[in-house]
């Protein structure tokens, strides 16, 4: 019989920034980073015989975490990657679930009858979890293994273990960043001792804490979509955004001409329609807005954010990650290595949010209106 712990990765961009990634390879977050320090220490006196992992590096690095005090050599295997989702990948799950309901909610509730353009269907991705899961306990029968892998590849593993068919999914469960579970393999008998547990993780660490679509297959009223702005048509809704966020950083709209930024919004919306974007919640109010340069910076591979802001009485819940999230996602897919905004000396909760989201002063340059800006930069 062969003890084998499986792991799902800690906090990805995907899990922060609430868009679908299944083979899209993104970053772990400082707060992953955190979770894998009490993934660590949970199991700091634990002997494994071996470590694998999906060959994405979220998940290599939460196996990683294993390896702390081991002399343990960590195998990567493709087979235990998260489940492939096709013209899914990377986009928003807000915009998904307003686009596609119907196969929104197959995907949760009963994930056989899912199927969208290049996607892995779930007897697939059930069949090449089995092999391998099956191959890797056989390898080290009577010994002790660690994988570490991905949430819905998990769920379909742990559902194939448990004989629970794909209606009845939600029967399984969620697992939060690093949550654990431990089987008993012989032969082809697999026996889930437990499930999907994070007790190693508080309520600060804890991804779910802070979300609410895990809880019986809801959706989150966080999960916003993105709604193209032009600033043609839309010149009196971007202008109230950009004096919304004048007042808040300036405390009046004194010294704030509109024609410059509108002019320039034009610009930008014209190079690249994704440059310009309102967020939207479920409810169907708009709650923000972000403006991209896809020129400035081009010749060095950076991106510029020239704008960034929502509504202030969401500003504690997760939105304006998603905002940098969309910057992300397009400045990447544009081979951009780094993304720089700039933001008043003065502004410091928008410094702390932006330190939050991984941006480091590189400089510094005087600012129209009086003061100095920060030349913030985050690595893509």
């Amino acid at each position: 019989m062969t003890r084998l712990y499986l792991i799902r990765h800690c906090e990805a961009e995907g899990n922060l920034y609430r868009r679908a990634h299944g083979w899209y390879d993104g970053r772990i977050t400082p707060k992953g980073a955190r979770q894998l320090d009490a993934l660590a220490e949970r199991f700091r006196a634990e002997r494994f015989d071996a470590l694998y992992s999906s060959d994405l590096g979220r998940a290599a690095a939460t196996a990683g975490a294993l390896r702390r005090g081991r002399n343990l050599t960590l195998m990567t295997d493709p087979r235990l990657r998260e489940q492939r989702l096709g013209v899914w990948e990377d986009r928003p799950w807000g915009n998904l679930e307003y686009e596609t309901p119907e196969k929104m909610y197959v995907f949760n509730n009963d994930p056989a009858r899912w199927s969208v353009r290049g996607g892995e269907s779930y007897p697939a991705l059930q069949e090449r979890l089995l092999g391998c899961i099956w191959e890797i306990a056989a390898r080290h029968e009577g010994k002790t293994v660690a994988c570490a892998g991905h949430g819905m590849a998990i769920r379909a593993l742990l559902a194939a273990a448990l004989g629970i068919p794909s209606a009845e999914i939600n029967d399984v469960g969620h697992g939060d960043n690093t949550a654990v579970s431990l089987l008993e393999i012989e032969g082809e008998r697999i026996r889930v001792v437990f499930r999907n547990d994070a007790s190693h993780l508080g309520e600060e660490l804890s991804t779910f804490s802070r979300q609410s679509w895990w809880r019986e297959g809801r959706s989150d009223a966080n999960n916003v979509r993105f709604v193209r702005l032009d600033p043609r048509h839309d010149g009196r809704r971007y202008l109230d955004y950009y004096e919304k966020s004048w007042q808040a950083v300036h405390g009046s709209l004194e010294g704030f001409v509109p024609e410059p930024y509108l002019y320039h919004a034009r610009l930008h919306a014209r190079a690249n329609p994704d440059a310009l974007v309102s967020i939207v919640r479920p409810d169907g109010s708009a709650v923000g807005i972000t403006e991209l340069d896809t020129e400035r910076g081009r010749s060095r591979g950076l991106g510029h954010i020239c704008l960034c802001f929502v509504e202030a009485p969401f500003r504690r819940s997760l939105l304006g990650v998603q905002l940098i999230g969309h910057a992300v996602s397009l400045f990447r897919g544009l081979g951009r290595k780094a993304v720089r905004l700039n933001v008043h000396e003065s502004n410091a909760g928008a410094i702390r949010f932006y330190e939050s989201c991984e941006f480091r002063a590189v400089g510094e340059r005087e600012a129209a209106s009086g003061g100095k800006l920060l030349v913030m930069e985050k690595a893509l």
